[in-house]
């Protein structure tokens, strides 16, 4: 038994208790985030992403329904991670009172995202979304597939698509998991 309480407490000692994905007010470097609209799909929206005067990243823009369009994103790639030892993201921001997506994938190379979404009130928040509830998605559609297995991460994004012509800032200080 003491073998196994010593055994569990190295364990526990050896994983991190967070691993910091991105802080703005200490990586002043964008350029791993880029934003992705609906043109590339023919559509008309326009997001665009920049570090603001406070040194929080800037995630703001038009969401058009012309031409079929509806959604803006923008997302970070980065090397395969394993994020095995953590259960959640957290994420403190600001948004405008509406709707956003979260969506990771395990690797660039899948074609499904693993997405939730979260609402915003317009003032500073911490939202933790649990990683084991994310659920696969491809353009919109939910697919029969399990849901994240929380193994390894290559991508995080946010997303706004919701079926209506809106103009949306969204304000990120940072993003770990815990």
């Amino acid at each position: 038994m003491k073998y196994y309480y010593l055994l569990s407490l190295i364990i526990l000692c050896a994983m991190p208790e967070k691993l910091t994905v991105f802080d703005f007010q200490a990586d002043k470097d964008l350029s791993n985030w880029m934003v992705v609209d609906d043109v590339v799909m023919g559509g008309r929206s326009d997001g665009n992403c920049y570090l603001n005067a406070a040194g929080n990243a800037v995630f703001e823009g038009l969401v058009s329904l012309e031409n079929n369009g509806g959604f803006s994103s923008v997302r970070c790639s980065f090397e395969r991670t394993s994020v095995a030892d953590y259960t959640k993201a957290v994420i403190r921001l600001k948004g405008d009172g509406k709707r956003y997506q979260f969506r990771v994938k395990s690797s660039r190379r899948d074609w499904q995202s693993y997405i939730t979404y979260f609402e915003t009130t317009g003032d500073w928040q911490t939202i933790e979304i649990p990683l084991a509830d994310l659920y696969p998605t491809f353009r919109g559609t939910r697919l029969d597939m399990p849901n994240y297995d929380r193994q390894q991460m290559s991508q995080i994004s946010f997303l706004i698509a919701n079926k209506k012509a809106e103009s949306f800032r969204l304000e990120l200080e940072s993003l770990r998991l815990e």
